[in-house]
C-alpha cells in the first residue's frame, strides 16, 4: 500500500473541489483564534482525567516539550499488554501519577504506577460481565473509556452496568445495573461526570433498543433521572423549561406523534456517543443516535428525538432545548459524534458556540445557549444532502439518494458510518484549527422489511460500502474554524477510526488502521514522525506530564470496532455485506494488520 504523505492535496466536498489553501510551509498564527472558556477548559495541570481532556472536549494538551524540532527523537518509553485482543477504543487516563486503562469486553480496569520504571501494575479490577452481552453487541465489544473525579473512577461494562471504583486501591464502591441484554441493550460509551452526576447512555439501536440517557448519583450510584429519546414528553423529560429554537421541534409529545403508532417503542435513538457539559450555563449536551429500523419506509415522520442533540439540566435531566441534525434519518447518520465548546466572535458579537462534525458530513456551529444553527459546512464528500437550510435548520435531502424498498440506490455519500464516526476530533487554540479524522466512503443501499424480535438485529437494509472519490478511504483534515474552510488534508488508504490529539508543541497525533501512529505539524500537515505498532489503532491518544516532569504521549493499539470487525471478529472478507456492509470497504484489512491489545507510551530520550 501507499502510506499517506505530507504533500498538499485537494479537499473534496459537496460544493465541488476546493484547492489546498497552503502548502507545507508553516502558517502564521491566527490573531486571537476561538478558545474555550476557563470553566470548560481550565489551565492544563498535565493530567488527563476524562477522554475529551476537558468539558470543552478540545483533546488539547498545553505541553510543549515534544514539538516539531524534538519529535523526531520520540521513542517508546514503555508498553503494557491488556490481554484482550479486540477493538481498543478507549483513552488512557492519567491522574496523580497513575495511568488507568479500560479494556474491551471483559472490561477489565488496570492502574499503572508511573513513578516506577516500566510502569508496573498497581491494581486490576475484573467486573466479570455477562458473556451473553457479546452476542448482542452491534459493532464489536468495545469500550470508549472511563472518567475520574473526586478520587473515584467511573466506567461502564458491556452488559449494562456502571461501576465506581476507589481510584487509589481499585476497591468497588458501587455497581448499578442500567441495561438489559435480553432486549439487546449494551453500554460502550465513556461516562461523563457533571456536578454530582455520572452521565451514561445505552447502545443497541440496530436491535430495536429504545435509547436513553441516565444521571446517577456519584456518591452511591442511585439513578436520579432517566431520559428516553423517544416516546411521550414525560419519558423524554420535556417540560415547561423546554425551549427549542426551531418550530419543527415544538409541540406536545412529538416523540410519539412523529412516528407511526407504537414504532417509537423500538425506535432507537440510543446515546452511545459523546456528551459534555458547560458549567457556566449548567447545561449537559448529549447526542442521540439513528432511528430504527434503517428501512425508513417503515417509520414515516421526523422520528423525534433521534439523530440530534439535547441540552439538559445535569442534575434533573430536564430538557432545555433540542436540535435534530437529520430528521427522519434514512442513512444511519446518527447524532452522537463529539461536541466541542468554544467561545467565538461571529458578526462582531460574542457567541457561545458548540461545534459538531456530524456523521451526515456537515460541520455544525450551534449557539449552545439555544440550539440555533449558525453555520453548517461539508467537511467530507457529501451527495445525500445538498445543503443545510439555516432558516429552518433542516438538511435539504437529495431525492436521487433516497432509499427505497427493493431498489438498490448506488453511490450514496457519505456511507452509513458517516463522514466520520465516533472517533473524536481535536482543537488547538494556538492554530484555530479543528483536526478531523474522517472517512471518504460511499455505499450502495437497499431497503428490506425488518421485523422486531427482542434482542435480535432490527436493521432492514442491505448495505455495501466502498471507497469514495479518489479511491482513498480515509482523510485527516485541518479545518479553519473561523473561516469555515479546510486548510490541509492528508489522504489515508484505510478508513480513519482513531481519535486525534493536539498539543502546545504545534503537533497533532493520530493512528491508522494498519498500525501507524503519526505526528504531523499542526499548521502545515507535514508528517514529522511515525511509529509502527503491533495492530491497527482505533484508540484515543493522550498527552500527559509524568512524575519526572517530562511530556509523554500514549495510545492503545488494537484493531476492531465496526470498521475493523473483519479482523477482531475474524469475519469472512468475501461477504461484502458483512458487519452491516463494512466488509465491502475493509475486506483487505486482514492483509494489513492483526488483532492486538497493547498500550504504547512514548517520550523523548534523556539528554
Amino acid at each position: 500500500m501507499t502510506h499517506a504523505t505530507s504533500r498538499p492535496i485537494s479537499i473534496r466536498c459537496a460544493r465541488g473541489v476546493l484547492p489546498l489553501l497552503l502548502a507545507a510551509a508553516p502558517l502564521p498564527a491566527l490573531a486571537d483564534p476561538p478558545a474555550p472558556s476557563a470553566a470548560t477548559a481550565p489551565k492544563d495541570d498535565g493530567q488527563w482525567t476524562m477522554p475529551a481532556k476537558n468539558y470543552a472536549a478540545t483533546r488539547y494538551s498545553e505541553l510543549t516539550e515534544i514539538n516539531g524540532e524534538t519529535v523526531k527523537r520520540l521513542q517508546v518509553a514503555f508498553t503494557f499488554s491488556t490481554g484482550v485482543n479486540r477493538g481498543q477504543e478507549a483513552a488512557p487516563l492519567v491522574v496523580n501519577n497513575t495511568m488507568y486503562i479500560v479494556t474491551p469486553f471483559p472490561n477489565n480496569v488496570f492502574a499503572l504506577d508511573l513513578t516506577k520504571p516500566g510502569a508496573p501494575m498497581k491494581w486490576e479490577y475484573q467486573p466479570y460481565p455477562e458473556a451473553a452481552a457479546q452476542g448482542v453487541a452491534c459493532c464489536d465489544v468495545v469500550n470508549r473509556g472511563a472518567a475520574i473525579a473526586d478520587g473515584r473512577l467511573f466506567f461502564n461494562t458491556l452488559d449494562g452496568n456502571t461501576i465506581a471504583l476507589d481510584a487509589a486501591t481499585g476497591r468497588e464502591l458501587w455497581k448499578t445495573k442500567l441495561g438489559r441484554i435480553n432486549l439487546g441493550e449494551t453500554i460502550t460509551m465513556a461516562p461523563l461526570v457533571a456536578r454530582d452526576r455520572v452521565i451514561v447512555g445505552n447502545s443497541g439501536g440496530e436491535l430495536g433498543v429504545r435509547g436513553w440517557l441516565a444521571g446517577l448519583d456519584t456518591a452511591n450510584g442511585k439513578v436520579m433521572w432517566k431520559a428516553f429519546a423517544t416516546g411521550p414528553d414525560k419519558d423524554v423529560l420535556i417540560g415547561p423549561d423546554f425551549h427549542p429554537f426551531y418550530d419543527s421541534d415544538r409541540g406536545q409529545d412529538l416523540g410519539v406523534k412523529s412516528w407511526p403508532p407504537d414504532a417509537w417503542k423500538t425506535g432507537g435513538g440510543t446515546m452511545w456517543g459523546w456528551t459534555t457539559y458547560d458549567p457556566d450555563l449548567n447545561l449537559l449536551y448529549a447526542g442521540t443516535a439513528n432511528p430504527g429500523p434503517w428501512n425508513q419506509e417503515q417509520r414515516p415522520g421526523d422520528n423525534k428525538w433521534t439523530a440530534g442533540i439535547f441540552a439538559r439540566d445535569p442534575e434533573t435531566g430536564a430538557a432545555k432545548w433540542f436540535y435534530q441534525y437529520t430528521p427522519h434519518d434514512e442513512h444511519d447518520y446518527d447524532g452522537i459524534n463529539e461536541i466541542l465548546l468554544l467561545d467565538m466572535t461571529i458578526d462582531g458579537k460574542p457567541r457561545k458556540v458548540l461545534l459538531h462534525p456530524d456523521r451526515n458530513g456537515y460541520l455544525y456551529e450551534l449557539d449552545r445557549t439555544n440550539g440555533e444553527v449558525l453555520s453548517a459546512d461539508p467537511y467530507a464528500y457529501v451527495n445525500s444532502i445538498t445543503h443545510i437550510d439555516l432558516r429552518t435548520g433542516r438538511p435539504v435531502m437529495n431525492p436521487a439518494k433516497a432509499t427505497r424498498l427493493g431498489t438498490v440506490v448506488r453511490d450514496i455519500c457519505p456511507t452509513a458510518s458517516g463522514g466520520k464516526d465516533w472517533n473524536p476530533s481535536a482543537y488547538s487554540p494556538r492554530t484555530g484549527f479543528l483536526y478531523i479524522p474522517h472517512e471518504n466512503m460511499c455505499m450502495d443501499w437497499e431497503d428490506v422489511q425488518a421485523n422486531y424480535i427482542a434482542g435480535t438485529p432490527y436493521v432492514g437494509a442491505n448495505v455495501v460500502m466502498k471507497a469514495g472519490p479518489g479511491g482513498n478511504r480515509g482523510e485527516f483534515t485541518a479545518w479553519d474554524v473561523t473561516n469555515h474552510k479546510p486548510v490541509w488534508s492528508i489522504r489515508e488508504d484505510l478508513p480513519m477510526w482513531s481519535g486525534a490529539l493536539a498539543t502546545g508543541g504545534d503537533l497533532v497525533f493520530y493512528g491508522t488502521m494498519d498500525g501507524w501512529f503519526k505526528a504531523l505539524d499542526a499548521r502545515s500537515g507535514q508528517q514529522k514522525w511515525a511509529f509502527k505498532t503491533g495492530s491497527g489503532i482505533i484508540g484515543q491518544p493522550v498527552a500527559y506530564r509524568g512524575p519526572d516532569g517530562h511530556e509523554y504521549v500514549a495510545v492503545l493499539s488494537g484493531v476492531g470496532g465496526w470498521a475493523g470487525a473483519v479482523v477482531s471478529g475474524n469475519l469472512d472478507p468475501r461477504d461484502p455485506t458483512g458487519a452491516i456492509g463494512f466488509l465491502g470497504v475493509t475486506g483487505d484489512l486482514k492483509q494489513k494488520t492483526t488483532p492486538g491489545g497493547t498500550l504504547y507510551v512514548f517520550a523523548l530520550p534523556p539528554q
